[in-house]
């Protein structure tokens, strides 16, 4: 934990970027009947019945000290997909930066081995190294500010029905560009000289 609020009080470096990472599902429900659209006087209908059409997964890329997120849609929540996420990051997104400080939580896909399922080991490895790995705790996802990012894009605009992965990615785009051009930043002020305060009982008890 306190490694992990450490970095967030970091000064901005662009050489070493502070990436944080994360995913979330999202069930795919397509309308079976058309909506009739809100009028005055009268608000939208839909219909009480609906198609399953699967379940995406929404990758979330959030660099908080400029207000940056990228959101990426895959059909799977893979090692192999996330692996691609981790290679974009190194190798398109942040190619002129020493290092990518990443923050993510304790999923089991979240470790450089998952760079070993998708590329041939040395390519995997240059990319392994040019990631600072810091894990949030167990119980802890709360600390990965990619997380509070998933929370309002699922409350603004997944909170209704999506059938299909490109209307998916269309409105992601959409949240994305908007909260991009405004520099939504998250203003984090938890430190861990309060976390020594105000969770105390997780620190052991020295007699």
């Amino acid at each position: 934990m306190e490694d992990v609020l450490d970095l967030y009080h970091r000064p901005y470096n662009p050489r070493r970027p502070l990436v944080c990472v994360d995913e979330m599902p999202k069930q795919l429900v397509a309308e079976t009947r058309l909506p009739v659209p809100a009028r005055p006087g009268q608000p939208a209908r839909f219909d009480y019945e609906y198609r399953r059409c699967g379940v995406a997964n929404l990758f979330l890329a959030f660099e908080p000290v400029i207000g940056w997120r990228a959101v990426q849609v895959t059909e799977r929540r893979t090692a192999r997909d996330f692996a691609e996420v981790l290679r974009w990051l190194a190798e398109d997104l942040y190619l002129d930066a020493e290092r990518v400080v990443l923050v993510t939580d304790n999923l089991n896909t979240h470790t450089p081995a998952c760079l070993y399922e998708a590329f041939e080991p040395g390519r995997a490895r240059r990319i392994a190294r040019r990631i600072e790995w810091h894990h949030t705790p167990r119980h802890g996802s709360w600390l990965n500010m990619a997380e509070i990012e998933l929370s309002a894009l699922s409350r603004q605009c997944l909170d209704q029905r999506i059938g299909s992965l490109a209307a998916l990615r269309g409105t992601a785009a959409a949240w994305e560009a908007d909260r991009n051009e405004r520099g939504v930043e998250a203003k984090w002020r938890f430190t861990t000289a309060d976390a020594r305060i105000r969770l105390r009982q997780l620190y052991p008890s020295l007699q």
